[in-house]
């Protein structure tokens, strides 16, 4: 029976460890979609005013949206 575990086991690790990227690789697509998105929407360039012109607000909502965004797509996956 032990032997039978053992034959079972890693496959099912394999898997489980390849489900994970998988839904890290969606994820990690998802929020940068969702950023792009967000700054297609808003007047100006997000990415400038935080690089460039070192706005420290427009770096907060940045963030709120990524977390935002994160959130929505674990619930998401967690079903």
């Amino acid at each position: 029976m032990n032997l039978l575990i053992m034959l079972i086991a890693p496959t099912a690790l394999l898997q489980a460890l390849g489900n994970m990227v998988i839904f890290a690789a969606v994820g990690v697509g998802v929020a940068i979609l969702g950023y792009k998105i967000f700054d297609k929407c808003t007047p100006g360039d997000l990415n400038k005013e935080i690089v460039e012109n070192k706005n420290i607000a427009a770096a907060i909502v940045a963030g709120a949206l990524i977390l935002g965004v994160c959130i929505i797509v674990a619930v998401a996956m967690i079903g």
